[in-house]
């Protein structure tokens, strides 16, 4: 990304383009859906830093024994779960994190759709005049 400042020439060359209520409108509109992208994209990879703990946790659990009994945590509690049900409820809450996982990705898309199209829009409209890169 190249930023300069604009020389007198092209500061003065520069159209003003009047700024409707519309145009304002569209604006704000840019700057929810870009904090709407940057908290989804902190969620996104929260979950996804979850889901990589939970595929560390199930690879150690397959070198367990089978008569051994397994701290599992619930809420603030541990409970001692026998092997195989630690592992369906690790595989439970794996599947329920890649779901979330994926559900944030489709909303981070459907929020990118929308900038990328007001972007267009406000572009059209002020040309040079309006930084919406982000």
């Amino acid at each position: 990304m190249n930023r300069r400042m604009l020389t007198k020439e092209d500061e003065a060359a520069g159209d003003e383009v009047e700024v409707r209520r519309e145009d304002q409108d569209k604006i704000n509109k840019f700057s929810r859906l870009h904090q709407r992208e940057l908290n989804i994209e902190d969620d996104l990879k929260a979950k996804n830093k979850e889901k990589e703990e939970l595929d560390d946790i199930t690879m150690e659990l397959e070198l367990a024994d089978e008569d051994d009994t397994i701290p599992y945590k619930i809420g603030d509690a541990f409970f001692h779960l026998p092997l195989p049900q630690a592992q369906e409820m690790l595989a439970s809450s794996a599947s329920r994190v890649e779901e979330e996982v994926s559900a944030l990705e489709d909303k981070l898309g459907t929020v990118k759709d929308e900038m990328t199209q007001l972007k267009v829009e406000l572009y059209a409209r002020f040309g040079r005049s309006i930084n919406l890169e982000t």
